[in-house]
């Protein structure tokens, strides 16, 4: 059985700390960080991501004292340790002496050490060293009562094209297609004369003249994802072999398209993302929700662990704004209203030296007697009193589907337009929900969708027979079910389906296509019923409806008269298509209409432009995500776990302010 975040805060309730990097400062410092961390109410320290250097100095040669004396000092202020297997960035004498660890660009050039991340996911003597040292560390702490969770890795997401990965790849196909003449049919070869005659002959998509074959370029990114993953599994099982009492994880960094999120996370026991907003950006308090509802959903509805976010200004954009004041406490609630049961940041103390001297930390380089940490302080200090937040979950009966294999073979080259991209997809179709205060969960195809009154499929592309049977019984059993543009137009080969579009849906949906037409500027719509109507953008297609209800038509053009939105019944349920991408305005129109049709409402009518609702367990969170006062009606009488305060039928909350509410 998995072990899970309740591993975790049954001992200690929600967690809060962050990234401890010892090994940049002197030893008399270490006594000054614990001592403040237990003001702080810190109660969890990730250590070790990148200390393979210090860790081993020489191939074979390991010093362990100073981490030793590290946990030690963590467990006598009873603060427990994340330890992290540091193979995220090996140190100089690996690529120095095995240059054939470095990684290769798809162009043939080596990426040197003097930086991080630089290794080869299928070299050899990389795999040999590293499980070498994160033997030699579960050997040393299993058992120490400072470590509380193994961290693997860091950031899995490093590609490599050298002759060794060709091996690997190679030897990766041979298993999946079998012989050549399944591959050459896979990959659709006899196109500009690709057909293969010998394994030797297949290379990893490296620099071409042109555009590369999309279903060898499809399998590549497959082989790179199960790569990292089985050298994450490869940590994990020594680990466990030694520590089976220890939960065992990485960090995730959202939606980030190298590695399925789906995939991985069935293979660790707690589910952790790196979560950086952009400051300015109208869209982050929506895009975060949705990003914290993916890791709900990659924890089957379970407690996660938000392993880092940053208490002020990153260093790595171009212009890096601060966050104001209240800013990363309304984040990190925003959170923990969506799932996490753990909340931390990078770093504890600010570098002095290095890449990333100017990232924000928890403790700033003016020190401890700052604006900034105060504020560290107090919300450690006030997450002891959300303790029985932790453990609940976020009930949701409307769910988003969503999947990596559908994202890499949409967003290869030679599309009909590069504008269409399933992630800012995926977020346009989430804001009328985040707007409206329903609550989503995001889930794979495939997933159980007993308990979802409503579906929503934005994009996916790629479309197995099996997951359009899965989405045709989701219907005809009575659910309602909304399918975006151009889904269901290609095979897992990346082949495309032929016939009228999207052919493997077109019974469910009622609705059938033959033309995906970009277009340069806006198109007007119009509802059926003389509504008013609304402008689309980047997209159409030439549509028929078979059966389906015609809700909105193109005004104009040459689609004039045509449908842009349909709506079929199918079975005891409803399908919706969207053949085009509509304004904002108008998805929160259709959000309305389907959440109409499945019955569903937010948790609080008539919702502030800025203001966020959402319920965990027993406890309604609301945030002003604004920048002016705003009065939020409530159905009833409330009392406020950060403040004590009771409310009746309203609260009044200043920008960047949040309410945990009891209500009655």
């Amino acid at each position: 059985m998995k072990l899970g975040m309740h591993t975790l805060t049954q001992k200690r309730g929600l967690l809060f700390g962050g990234d401890y990097n010892p090994e940049q400062w002197p030893e008399e410092v270490w006594a000054q960080d614990a001592a403040l961390m237990r003001e702080a109410g810190v109660n969890l320290v990730t250590v070790g991501v990148f200390s393979w250097a210090r860790l081993e100095p020489e191939p074979g040669k390991h010093d362990f004292g100073w981490l030793d004396r590290l946990l030690d000092l963590m467990a006598g202020h009873d603060i427990a340790v994340d330890l992290a297997t540091p193979t995220a960035s090996p140190p100089p004498w690996l690529g120095h002496r095995w240059p054939e660890t470095l990684p290769v660009d798809e162009s043939g050039t080596t990426l040197w050490y003097g930086a991080r991340n630089q290794f080869c996911p299928s070299s050899s003597v990389y795999w040999e060293r590293s499980l070498d040292i994160v033997t030699a560390l579960a050997d040393r702490y299993a058992g120490h009562p400072a470590l509380a969770m193994w961290h693997v890795g860091n950031e899995y997401g490093q590609f490599c094209h050298c002759d060794e990965s060709a091996a690997a790849f190679r030897r990766w196909l041979r298993e999946r297609h079998g012989d050549l003449e399944t591959l050459n049919e896979a990959w659709g070869t006899t196109f500009w004369s690709q057909g293969y005659g010998d394994w030797e002959e297949i290379l990893p998509p490296r620099t071409a003249p042109y555009i590369i074959n999309p279903g060898q370029r499809l399998d590549w990114r497959r082989f790179c994802n199960d790569q990292l993953l089985a050298h994450f599994r490869a940590q994990r099982d020594v680990l466990r072999a030694r520590t089976p009492e220890v939960p065992v994880t990485t960090n995730f960094m959202g939606f980030f398209k190298p590695v399925d999120a789906w995939a991985w996370a069935a293979e660790e026991d707690v589910v952790a993302n790196d979560c950086y907003p952009e400051p300015g950006d109208p869209l982050t308090p929506a895009r975060t929700a949705l990003t914290h509802d993916l890791m709900r959903g990659l924890a089957e509805g379970r407690p996660w662990l938000l392993m880092e976010q940053a208490t002020t200004a990153v260093n790595w954009r171009p212009h890096n704004l601060p966050k104001p004041p209240g800013q990363f406490r309304l984040e990190s609630l925003q959170a923990l209203a969506r799932g996490a049961d753990g909340l931390c940041y990078f770093q504890w103390r600010a570098s002095r030296f290095g890449a990333e001297r100017f990232h924000a930390a928890m403790v700033p380089h003016a020190g401890p007697e700052t604006r900034l940490h105060a504020a560290v302080r107090a919300h450690g200090q006030e997450l002891r009193g959300l303790s029985r937040v932790a453990g609940t979950e976020v009930p949701a009966r409307v769910a988003m589907v969503f999947g990596w294999d559908s994202w890499w073979a949409l967003e290869d080259r030679g599309r009909p337009s590069d504008r269409l991209n399933a992630d800012e997809q995926l977020l346009n179709y989430y804001v009328p929900f985040f707007e409206r205060g329903v609550a989503v969960d995001v889930v794979p195809p495939g997933a159980d969708l007993d308990g979802y009154a409503l579906v929503v499929v934005p994009n996916l592309f790629l479309v197995s027979d099996e997951q359009a049977a899965w989405l045709d019984a989701y219907a005809r059993g009575g659910g309602v079910l909304v399918v975006g543009p151009f889904s269901g137009i290609v095979d897992p080969r990346s082949h495309v389906r032929t016939g009228r579009f999207p052919a493997p849906l077109r019974e469910v949906l009622g609705v059938s296509g033959e033309e995906w037409l970009p277009v340069g500027g806006p198109v007007r719509c119009r509802w059926s019923g003389g509504e008013d109507g609304f402008a689309a953008g980047t997209w159409t297609e030439l549509l028929a409806a078979e059966g389906a209800e015609v809700v909105a038509e193109f005004a104009d053009g040459d689609l004039a008269g045509h449908p842009a939105i349909t709506r079929h019944r199918h079975g005891d349920g409803l399908a919706w298509y969207v053949g085009t991408m509509p304004e904002q305005a108008a998805l929160g129109a259709l959000a309305e209409r389907v959440l109409a049709d499945a019955g569903v409402a937010g948790e609080l009518p008539d919702l502030p432009p800025g203001v966020e609702a959402v319920r965990r367990g027993e406890v309604l969170f609301v945030l002003n995500h604004g920048t002016r006062d705003v009065r939020v009606e409530l159905p009833g009488r409330a009392d406020d776990l950060l403040t004590g305060a009771p409310a009746e039928g309203a609260i009044t909350l200043a920008p960047r302010e949040v309410a945990a509410l009891i209500t009655t």
